[in-house]
């Protein structure tokens, strides 16, 4: 919808926790958005944010009865997103979202139907869409660097438990699946076209939680590619961030660094034998390494992004001049993915579906 242009955007951030402070960061180094003010009913973090030098208001009341204010973020525990979401967009506020953006697909669908009737953007950060690692493994499957890629693997991993807050427990929409899966999906539905086929997980409850401490999750598209999905943070040794499988070759990034490699099919050289090697009490040819010369070894690099980052998307979206990075319907259909996990992981059986 087109939007009469205007030098900034009154944002108010409702929820001054660690993502709300976060954003304050964010916006700091936007253009034409601006922190107008903070709201969280916890008083410390309303003095942390006067100390940040931020204004604040007495409730989440009086920042929709502002008419200054132009947006609303919400970044308070997951269990209130829909209410202060739809609140906010029904008191004429634009409003984002901390992820996830809800408990189930079907509160978001209540939340869109309300921006429509209000006529006003609605958006969901989900900021990993332009981390670094994720970028360079798109860039992988759009330029076919290892070939057709049929097998991926995505993980998060460390070692220090569910942190010790409401992401404990189920009524705040805590656990792993819903915190760090929520990304880790996203990020996996946006490197194929394909529908998915089938889908089976297994949760995670060592560390004797209410809520998930991580899980794994198997996602086989109609297109061939299989994806695992894995978090832990029960993992004092971590496998790496990314492995991805192509008809000529694989790729591995470790980690947030991008330390890592690509090693392809050397097709200027024809098919060379391996040679038998030690392994164990016995010798194998099937898993000797292949010759030098029939490899091309390379480093990771990043890769260059052309997009906008999440705010200065958001500015465009609201004066007409773009689409929303972060869809709607793309959200529906993470929730949706998520919702099939659960239900997976519940009854242990593979569950054959088109999502």
């Amino acid at each position: 919808m087109a939007m009469e242009s205007k030098q900034t955007y009154n944002l108010v951030i409702v929820g001054f926790g660690g993502m709300g402070s976060y954003h304050g960061q964010l916006i700091e180094q936007a253009e034409r958005v601006t922190v107008f003010g903070t709201y969280d009913p916890i008083e410390y973090r309303m003095e942390l944010a006067r100390s940040r030098g931020f204004r604040t208001y007495e409730s989440f009341e009086a920042v929709l009865g502002d008419e200054e204010v132009d947006i609303v973020l919400v970044a308070t525990p997951n269990d209130v997103h829909k209410e202060l979401s739809i609140a906010a967009l029904r008191a004429g506020k634009h409003v984002i979202c901390e992820k996830p953006v809800t408990m189930n697909a079907a509160d978001l669908l209540e939340i869109v139907q309300a921006a429509e009737e209000a006529q006003r953007i609605f958006t969901v950060h989900q900021n990993r869409r332009w981390d670094e690692d994720f970028l360079i493994v798109k860039d992988l499957f759009e330029h076919r660097k290892v070939g057709d890629v049929f097998h991926l693997e995505s993980r998060v991993q460390g070692a220090n438990g569910i942190p010790g807050d409401w992401r404990q427990l189920k009524a705040y929409g805590g656990g792993m699946l819903l915190d760090w899966g929520v990304h880790l999906l996203d990020q996996l539905l946006l490197l194929t076209d394909s529908k998915i086929h089938s889908v089976s997980a297994d949760l995670s409850y060592i560390l004797g939680t209410e809520v998930d401490d991580g899980f794994i999750a198997t996602i086989k598209f109609k297109d061939g590619l299989n994806a695992v999905i894995e978090v832990g943070t029960t993992n004092y040794i971590k496998l790496p961030r990314w492995y991805v499988k192509g008809t000529e070759g694989t790729a591995v990034i470790h980690d947030w660094d991008l330390s890592g490699e690509i090693v392809t099919r050397n097709l200027e050289v024809e098919h060379v034998e391996p040679k038998p090697i030690q392994a164990g009490k016995g010798l194998t040819k099937t898993m000797a390494p292949p010759s030098e010369e029939s490899t091309i070894r390379r480093a990771i690099e990043p890769v260059e992004d052309l997009s906008d980052s999440f705010y200065a998307n958001l500015v465009s979206t609201l004066e007409g001049a773009s689409t929303q990075a972060v869809p709607n319907a793309e959200v529906h259909r993470v929730l949706t993915l998520i919702e099939t996990i659960f239900e997976a992981a519940d009854s242990q059986c593979v569950i054959v579906r088109e999502i």
